[in-house]
């Protein structure tokens, strides 16, 4: 097939719907290609600022306000972690900020306005002298650059400053002194659609061009004048004007002036060219840009200078001959696309003979003779590097080489070197597999083109039609087709939230929302994985966004099948907005459920602070507004239990399904005489006291969210034995928490005295009054372990110092995780039982077993050290 006919068909028969990447690769089994292998794609989100780096900060007291020395420590977007000078490694002060709102300067900033430089009170603790370590620091400091601090580009990354209308210039792909002005006309995550200059109403075909902002041949204008370079349009464009036309165009174009502001930062990412060692008539092998199919002979037609050459395919038909040779294009020593002779044949690669060739099998020694050529060495070209992070089979997004504004779902087929074959879906009729280089930046993650609001093309299939009003959190392998509702109604359904989606204007346009992880995570939430979670998510289409938040917040569940229950659409549907599919794992099964998500921007805030109360946090947890030092809700003075009762749900005494929810797990049918092993209850340090009550703790305390198969719709808590099944149905930091709770009297006179010492309590397999009693002397007694003697303060101890520890006790498989959290000393001393389960994720065995040589620890310090100091 002729490439005229390539192209013809290349985009024709696509479909442009929706696509759900996550389903798809859950369906194949597919593996996507890694994030991190798409360089280009990280280097745009950058914004200068490094780790490292040091800048000025100010620094609020109540009688002052000075400045000090920080170090950036970790960067999110526009959000800095900064750790003040004095701390060294010490992380326990490190603190966010937002570069576009904080106070923040470059390294000498304060010495020339005159404003005192004094560091705040942690600082000055740990250093008396702190005037020379600021002489110190400013003398040795890694200042970032002003201009990242100030005007336009504070904050920004390079893709910001590309905005549509900028003119910029382009090198001609086949003359490296041949430049030409373009206007962007869009920008898509730093992918850019190109107008030349003076083409106004001519057809797209010839005008439009795309590059992503990091190729090597577009520039600022006033670079081709810098280097003396011919200011002409592409020869594609010569004919389509009169030369009297062009030359009024070229006069508004000379008169260009470049934006000097944005210089440095326009040119920050580049890769710096190498110098290469080509010489006119080197031969070498090719794939040809214009139709990257097959790999051919080539030639070096033209050296240009140190950094670009021009390669030429070698085409053997007379016709070709007379128009000077087959299609040619620029070239540098790192471009794709250009390999040694013999690369093919090394790497099991086929060759496909020159237009022309007389013959039936090419060898490259015979054609060189035929030539009166020699090859081009190997040193010319880069090396392959040794790793490959892509592999065959694996899936990412590509553009289409024939009509470069689609972009297709694509999969590769073989990788060589630092090349892979890649077949794009989505065409009526197939072309061939193209050949793209692993840097290309023509390839991009999954999800990229739904991350950034662009349409991907993918293959035509039945489309499974969804039961919008589903909201029952069930196991993916029990599902049941709903028949509630006809095909055609779910089409329209389906059709209608997409048009809604497709509109990308500021109604529809989602801020970001930010994760306050310092707020109160309530009883659902894991602390620890909140504190893991981006900064922010956004800005963009309110329904993806905030499917990504819910996705994220229900991922960061102690169960999140339980999250995504209380998430579920209740049949009121009052929001009235866009039906999503979520998912959720946990304990090997698969649960999905429909969430309703609002679709316009007005409505995001009120969305996100009812969705914070459904899950019992507080309601500034998430949402359009960031909280940097003080929640407003004043949550973190607030005991779980006491915030529970302001913000949680009014709860029933039934332990099972919120009203409305029926689980398939048990099918409908009520479980007989299934008895669950009863938990062993270990106390450490403190004295238990029972309750014979049924429910001890306020309304809206976390209780009865266990394993969704332990529990029926019937099942109530007897009078009698309500406080032991709550504590066998609670998950384990609610069970924690309702043990740190102050407990109730008992309703009931007590028949027997109270135990006063500390004691292992054996649970007998059935519930009678005599867990309450005093151990008889026949039954084992615990061991009391030895009396710990510390060689020195815990107050004292290093990381390394505690791990050592650790591993001295039963509890030697965890040390691993106080290396990974770096738990010294003194933070060993603060954890408690519901802190070692949230933040090391442990289960409530292993965790009161760490608990108990934790607080041996504790009283071995107060017996040694505390009355000593």
């Amino acid at each position: 097939m002729s490439l005229e006919a390539l192209e013809s068909d290349a985009d024709s028969g696509q479909d442009v719907s929706e696509y759900n990447w996550d389903d798809y690769l859950e369906e194949t089994g597919a593996l996507s290609v890694p994030h991190h292998a798409f360089k280009h794609v990280d280097q745009g989100l950058e914004t200068g600022l490094t780790p490292g780096m040091k800048l000025e900060v100010c620094v609020r007291t109540e009688t002052e306000t000075a400045y000090w020395v920080a170090t950036i420590i970790t960067t999110c977007g526009q959000l800095l972690l900064l750790r003040y000078e004095g701390y060294q490694d010490d992380r326990r002060a490190d603190f966010w900020c937002d570069i576009m709102t904080a106070d923040l300067h470059p390294i000498g900033w304060s010495k020339q306005q005159g404003r005192p430089m004094r560091p705040p009170e942690g600082v000055r603790e740990k250093h008396q002298d702190w005037e020379a370590l600021l002489e110190k620091a400013l003398a040795e400091s890694c200042s970032v650059p002003a201009s990242l601090l100030e005007g336009a580009q504070r904050g920004c990354n390079p893709i910001d400053l590309l905005s549509p209308g900028l003119n910029v210039e382009l090198v001609d792909r086949q003359d490296a002194e041949v430049v030409w002005s373009a206007v962007i006309e869009e920008n898509i995550a730093g992918r850019l659609r190109l107008r030349y200059a003076g083409t106004d109403g001519l057809p797209d075909t010839k005008s439009i061009t795309w590059v992503f902002y990091l190729d090597p041949l577009l520039h600022l204008p006033g670079w081709a004048q810098e280097h003396s370079c011919t200011l002409r349009p592409p020869g594609a464009l010569l004919a389509l004007r009169t030369e009297a036309e062009w030359e009024e165009v070229k006069k508004t174009v000379s008169s260009q002036v470049q934006d000097s502001s944005i210089n440095e930062e326009f040119y920050r990412d580049r890769s710096a060219i190498n110098p290469h060692c080509f010489t006119e008539g080197m031969k070498l092998e090719a794939v040809d840009p214009a139709a990257p199919f097959t790999i051919s002979p080539a030639t070096v037609k033209k050296v240009f200078n140190d950094h670009f050459f021009l390669v030429q395919m070698d085409d053997m038909r007379n016709e070709a001959q007379k128009e000077g040779g087959g299609r040619s294009f620029l070239c540098h020593r790192d471009s794709p696309g250009i390999f040694p002779t013999q690369w093919t044949l090394k790497n099991g690669v086929k060759l496909s003979p020159p237009p022309g060739f007389q013959g039936q099998d090419f060898d490259w020694a015979d054609y060189l003779k035929q030539c009166e050529a020699e090859a081009a060495p190997q040193q010319c070209f880069p090396p392959d590097p040794s790793d490959q992070c892509i592999k065959e089979s694996m899936m990412l997004e590509a553009v289409n080489p024939l009509c470069p504004e689609n972009i297709h779902v694509a999969t590769v087929t073989k990788v060589k070197g630092q090349h892979m074959w890649i077949r794009l879906e989505g065409l009526k009729q197939a072309i061939p597999e193209i050949i793209v280089h692993t840097d290309s930046m023509d390839i991009f993650p999954v999800s990229w083109c739904e991350t950034n609001g662009y349409p991907l093309l993918h293959p035509r299939k039945p489309r499974v039609e969804k039961q919008r009003k589903v909201a029952v959190v069930q196991p993916e392998k029990h599902r049941v087709p709903s028949k509630d509702s006809s095909p055609d109604t779910t089409k329209q359904q389906i059709n209608s939230s997409q048009a809604e989606m497709g509109q990308a204007n500021g109604k529809y346009c989602c801020p970001k929302i930010y994760f306050n992880h310092r707020c109160f995570s309530g009883p659902y939430l894991n602390k620890g994985r909140i504190a893991e979670l981006p900064q922010c998510v956004g800005p963009g289409n309110c329904v993806l966004v905030l499917k990504e938040v819910l996705t994220l917040l229900i991922n960061s569940a102690y169960k999140p099948s339980r999250v995504l229950r209380e998430l579920q659409l209740d049949q009121e549907g009052r929001w009235q907005g866009h039906g999503e599919t979520l998912k959720a794992k946990y304990k090997g099964k698969s649960y999905r459920a429909t969430v309703e998500i609002v679709r316009t921007a007005d409505q995001v805030a009120d969305f996100c602070r009812k969705t914070c109360i459904k899950l019992e946090c507080c309601p500034n947890l998430f949402g359009p507004r960031m909280v940097l030092e003080r929640c407003s809700e004043n949550c973190s003075v607030l005991t779980k239990t006491k915030y529970t009762y302001y913000y949680g749900k009014k709860k029933s005494k039934r332990v099972g399904r919120p009203p409305g929810g029926h689980s398939n797990l048990e099918g409908g049918v009520k479980r007989r005489g299934r008895r669950r092993k009863r938990r062993k209850q270990l106390f450490v340090h403190k004295k238990r006291r029972s309750s014979a009550s049924v429910d001890n703790t306020p309304a809206g305390s976390p209780q009865g969210s266990g394993d969704e198969e332990d529990l029926d719709e019937d099942d109530s808590l007897s009078e009698d034995t309500g406080s032991e099944l709550q504590d066998e149905l609670m998950d384990d930091s609610e069970y924690s928490e309702k043990k740190s709770q102050p407990p109730t009297p008992s309703p009931s006179p007590p028949e027997t005295p109270r135990p006063t010492r500390r004691r292992r309590k054996a649970r007998s397999p059935s519930c009678s009054d005599d867990e309450n009693r005093p151990p008889s002397p026949k039954s084992p007694r615990t061991e009391v372990p030895p009396k710990l003697c510390l060689d020195s303060s815990p107050l004292e101890w290093s990381v390394t110092d505690v791990v050592r520890f650790i591993r001295t006790t039963d509890c030697a498989p965890l040390a691993r995780i106080f290396m990974d959290q770096e738990i010294d000393g003194q933070a060993l001393l603060l954890l408690n039982l519901p802190t070692v389960q949230e933040c090391m994720d442990l289960k409530l065995g292993p965790a009161i077993k760490l608990c108990h040589q934790i607080e041996r620890v504790k009283l071995a310090f107060y017996q040694q050290f505390a009355s000593s100091g």
